[in-house]
């Protein structure tokens, strides 16, 4: 039985490089998203077996605080609608990176 190492380096390689893309596109575009004025809020899903669960109050709070972060931000609207577009093509390219890899799994 032989290994051939310089293949298992290369799918080394290509999974390092797909999860610094994917995680550092999505980070980024989570920033942007909120430099453009909008912050997600999601209000956790409710399970019966759950340890912290938010009360509506609390998700009113936050999405309270979020509204007033979005009023704070010190960019203009364009700046905002820069930041949005950018925020969106970050996503767009995490899409495309996961779609790409499911295809290789599946046609390879």
């Amino acid at each position: 039985m032989t290994i051939d190492w310089l293949a298992f380096l290369q799918v080394f390689a290509a999974a390092l490089v797909a999860g610094v893309v994917v995680v550092g596109f999505y980070a980024t575009g989570l920033r942007l998203l909120a430099r453009s004025g909008r912050i997600p809020v999601v209000a956790p899903a409710v399970f019966t077996d759950a340890i912290a669960v938010m009360t509506p109050k609390q998700i009113a709070k936050a999405q309270k605080q979020a509204d007033k972060a979005a009023r704070r931000s010190p960019l203009t609207e364009g700046q905002r609608q820069l930041a949005l577009v950018g925020a969106f093509a970050c996503f767009a390219v995490v899409v495309l990176a996961v779609l790409a890899g499911i295809l290789l799994i599946v046609l390879g």
